[in-house]
């Protein structure tokens, strides 16, 4: 039997793409360029948008 996840939203800083390479524009010494990886800071490269916590609302004095 298949198991079911619940369906989790994209996360809308990434659009779902959580880590991407940056070129610095310099080579290492085979030719292949150097790259820098950076992965979204709002979902740690996930992809996936966390729920939303609950508001705290203060009441009181």
């Amino acid at each position: 039997m298949p198991v079911r996840l619940p369906n989790r939203p994209v996360c809308h800083h990434c659009d779902g793409f959580p880590v991407v390479s940056v070129t610095t524009g310099t080579r290492h010494n085979d030719g292949s360029r150097v790259l820098l990886r950076v992965v979204c800071p709002a979902c740690d490269g996930t992809g996936h948008a966390l729920p939303l916590p609950a508001v705290l609302v203060p009441a009181g004095r």
